[in-house]
């Protein structure tokens, strides 16, 4: 039995792409089922974020892992060639070259003095030439810069310890370890030094 002619137009027409196809189901989708959104991504944390995590961490390899993300947060300059700069003055450090690591820390924070880090790694370079006092200056404009560097003020604490200067040591350990608690050595530090500047309870 022939189709009427209005029929066979009509399948030509769904042949032809005239109908619209089928929706394109997710692989875990049921017909007649919503399309699940996909998960964005979390945002990255913010700084302050990362610093209050690290404050009331309980566990010591949970608190590490926190302060090596504020480190890496601490070590973008913003600029390539500051960067670069400080990179060479890590393998002058690592070859000993302790001058050509001063000199070069030098334009990096004649480029980017607004850069906490830059003036903490000058420090270091300093304190190896044994110039304490530059070192000690250097400290004091990184924490400007970035009060909650903890290891720009347990550097300090070191510093003055070896000056013999209990008193600010303790200050400056104390305010390291206030905002990272289980920072290596610091809170060691603290216990030894407080009852010498505090005087011991009777």
């Amino acid at each position: 039995m022939m189709r009427p002619l209005s029929a066979l137009l009509v399948a030509a027409a769904l042949l032809a792409g005239g109908a619209q196809a089928a929706p394109r189901l997710a692989p875990d989708q049921r017909p007649g089922e919503a399309k699940p959104e996909q998960a964005k991504p979390a945002p990255p944390a913010s700084l302050d974020d990362l610093y209050a995590r690290l404050r009331e961490s309980d566990d010591d390899a949970e608190a590490k892992g926190i302060a090596r993300l504020i480190e890496r947060r601490l070590d973008r300059s913003g600029s390539a060639t500051a960067d670069l700069l400080t990179d060479r003055a890590r393998q002058a450090m690592t070859a000993q070259d302790f001058p050509l690591a001063a000199e070069l820390m030098d334009r990096v924070t004649a480029i980017e003095p607004g850069w906490s880090e830059g003036w903490n790694r000058r420090a270091t370079v300093f304190w190896l030439l044994s110039d304490k006092d530059v070192a000690v200056g250097d400290l004091q404009r990184a924490l400007v810069l970035e009060p909650r560097h903890f290891e720009a003020w347990a550097a300090l604490g070191r510093i003055y310890q070896s000056l013999d200067d209990k008193t600010r040591a303790l200050n400056a350990f104390r305010r390291a370890a206030a905002l990272y608690p289980r920072m290596d050595k610091v809170k060691e530090a603290v216990d030894r030094l407080t009852p010498e500047v505090d005087g011991r309870d009777l």
